[in-house]
């Protein structure tokens, strides 16, 4: 790369990386147009406009967007999460996370998702969330152009590069 040095075993990796100082967003999502430097970060993004749930249980008639909720979901059959809340349903695998979460529906939540109704009691997390529901994912990674939707998992990507 030109501008910073970083070498790369095929042209391809190197025209994907020059994005990361020249801007260029190529990739522009069918349905709301909003670009992306790398065709798998618009695929991803794409996938929030479906409204089809891809992942159903095998076990029962639910289905989910997101596989990391069918992941969830099927602990319940496993029976590995026996503490339910009776209020909204979540579960949990300690009587004590439980107790946690009930205090979500006991104190009031000032930031309310207009997407799905679920609550938040701070900016950030309600931030994090709402992602889930648009796509964004601000933070890129300056080596490697894999993008995040969190903060904190960004951290914890860059430390990757650094061994």
């Amino acid at each position: 790369c030109a501008q910073c040095g970083k070498t790369f075993n095929n042209t391809s990796n190197l025209r994907t990386h020059q994005r990361i100082h020249t801007g260029e967003k190529p990739y522009k999502c069918s349905e709301c147009g909003k670009s992306f430097s790398r065709s798998s970060n618009r695929i991803r993004h794409e996938r929030i406009h479906l409204e089809e749930k891809h992942y159903k249980c095998p076990n029962c008639e639910e289905s989910f967007r997101r596989h990391s909720d069918l992941t969830t979901h099927q602990q319940d059959h496993l029976g590995r999460w026996p503490f339910r809340c009776d209020i909204c349903g979540k579960s949990f695998s300690q009587s004590s996370a439980l107790a946690v979460h009930y205090r979500t529906h006991l104190e009031p939540a000032p930031y309310i998702c207009c997407e799905c109704g679920k609550s938040f009691s701070n900016s950030s997390s309600f931030g994090v969330h709402h992602r889930t529901h648009t796509g964004e994912r601000p933070y890129e990674c300056a080596e490697c152009g894999r993008t995040f939707s969190d903060i904190s998992n960004f951290g914890a990507h860059q430390r990757t590069h650094r061994g």
